[in-house]
């Protein structure tokens, strides 16, 4: 289950970071979404609410607080003091079962609720687990498979880090998986999205922003202004560091008008989470090039469903092109022998301080994969000129 308050990915504390530095007052509400369907077992949900309840005993150690000071340096001393402080809060969660069907809701200032959806993501996956007590792999043939990835990854020369928190089959095989992806994975593997492995195991500590990010200023600021208001208050707090932009809340497409000169040469590179990703590819660097930007001074990290085969397949297409990386998450963490659960936890509203409550939404690269408001949808398609 979770076992520290840096059990958690750390785009988390980055954004928390900022958003207490800039929205302090604002307020949001996230939904649980089973997007594959999943009918959880009897007595589930009472079971998940004493798992969350246990969270807030969590509270960061100062030997947690060190490694923070020293590794993520573009985290302030004001933040971590106030992370010293923070605790979970079980009230801004509730959990609804009904048969098999699991409603969960969380609501209550952003910059408290936004810590809960990794942790509760990965709890939903591991309790499933546990109690549908499915068969999995012997732990030697895990590793063996951890092993032959790191080895595949290591020959293709590519940057690996793993992603996998949110859909782990379990704490334990998480923990088994990143220790055999160090002991395998020079120099491949370059780092965790989850801090509290990144400390245990001396790896980088990788993340910046997610799709809540943007979805929340264009709540405030509505559709046109949300990807450049995005990037300019990102920049606001991290002055460069921290500088990989993520382009698919509203389309890579719409992203792009955003994303002129000055971000282009302020950001490092950009993250690919739908679509296509040899096209996304193709149009990330011809958006360098009409910006006079050379592309294989920037760099593509790819994030969406990855294995070893679409890896490779990557790689061969943007080889000296752009550089490039890849956070892999559910198959590297939940490559068990079972069917990885199919779920997210979404903000879909937002009241921002002097706003009555609006609805947040995400439209991706993957055609039709929306989330959110149906009128919300039509309205942003409408007004940024998009169409299926």
């Amino acid at each position: 289950m979770i076992h520290s308050i840096i059990d958690n990915d750390l785009y988390k504390f980055t954004m928390q970071n900022a958003v207490i530095k800039i929205f302090p007052r604002a307020k949001v509400r996230f939904h649980f979404i089973n997007r594959g369907n999943t009918n959880f077992p009897e007595g589930f949900g009472e079971i998940l609410r004493k798992e969350i309840a246990k969270m807030a005993e969590l509270s960061l150690s100062l030997e947690e607080k060190g490694f923070l000071k020293r590794e993520c340096t573009y985290l302030d001393p004001t933040y971590l003091d106030f992370l010293i402080g923070y605790r979970y809060d079980p009230s801004e969660v509730g959990v609804i079962q009904k048969k098999g069907d699991l409603q969960i809701s969380i609501e209550g200032y952003w910059y408290r609720t936004i810590l809960w959806e990794v942790p509760l993501m990965a709890l939903i996956s591991e309790l499933y687990f546990k109690m549908t007590q499915q068969e999995i792999y012997d732990e030697a043939k895990i590793i063996d498979i951890a092993r032959k990835k790191a080895t595949q990854y290591n020959m293709l020369g590519i940057s690996v880090a793993d992603f996998g928190t949110r859909r782990r089959y379990s704490f334990e095989n998480h923990d088994r998986i990143v220790k055999a992806l160090k002991n395998y994975g020079n120099p491949s593997i370059m780092g965790t999205s989850n801090v509290y492995f990144a400390k245990k195991y001396d790896l980088i500590a990788i993340g910046t922003h997610a799709h809540e990010w943007f979805m929340f200023h264009a709540a405030k600021y509505g559709y046109k202004m949300a990807n450049k208001l995005a990037l300019e208050n990102w920049v606001r707090v991290y002055r460069g560091d921290l500088g990989i932009a993520l382009t698919d809340t509203f389309t890579s497409d719409v992203f792009y008008q955003a994303f002129d000169t000055k971000f282009a040469k302020l950001f490092d590179g950009v993250r690919q989470d739908s679509g296509d990703p040899l096209e996304f590819a193709d149009k990330t660097i011809k958006h360098y090039k009409n910006l006079k930007i050379d592309p294989l001074s920037k760099s593509i990290v790819f994030s969406d469903g990855l294995n070893p085969e679409m890896v490779e397949k990557i790689t061969k297409h943007c080889r000296n092109k752009i550089k490039i990386s890849f956070g892999i998450g559910t198959n590297f963490t939940n490559d068990v022998g079972v069917n990885p659960l199919n779920i997210v936890i979404k903000i879909i509203e937002a009241k921002p301080e002097g706003h009555d409550w609006e609805p947040t939404i995400k439209l991706s690269d993957t055609k039709g994969k929306y989330t959110g408001n149906k009128n919300s949808i039509k309205l942003c398609k409408e007004v940024l000129n998009i169409e299926d």
